[in-house]
């Protein structure tokens, strides 16, 4: 997914992906390689820097991300994966009491596993305000 998903402030590409829980399923997936057309996001790295005999598309189309976040490192947002869903709201949304209180449930459990330079770089300063 990772070669899809843009900012939704800056529209810088690719997002860096923080992985807190992950599940692996068992099940061998028969898909063409390379799945992506630009970026892989097993390798973190374009495609046009990989040789394709390198990519194992089916084991990254297993990895099943379930919270986590995604990060922009041009203008240092951050934005959750709750439950396998990434929540890409745009700073207008992200104060509105349905999008604050998801994020905080998503700081209550992970907080302490958010990278220092993540919290540096935030411009919302949310997770600075929870800790």
């Amino acid at each position: 997914m990772l070669n899809l998903l843009a900012c939704p402030m800056c529209k810088s590409f690719p997002l860096k992906l923080l992985v807190f829980e992950e599940v692996l399923i068992d099940k061998r997936y028969s898909v063409k390689t390379p799945f992506c057309d630009l970026y892989c996001g097993l390798k973190s790295t374009y495609l046009k820097e990989i040789k394709v005999e390198e990519l194992d598309c089916g084991e990254c189309v297993k990895h099943d991300i379930l919270w986590g976040i995604l990060h922009c490192s041009n203008c240092g947002r951050w934005y959750p994966i709750i439950d396998g869903i990434p929540f890409m709201y745009p700073d207008d949304l992200r104060t509105k009491p349905r999008v604050r209180n998801r994020e905080e449930q998503f700081l209550s459990r992970y907080a302490d596993k958010i990278p220092a330079e993540v919290i540096e770089k935030d411009p919302l300063k949310i997770v600075k305000s929870k800790i």
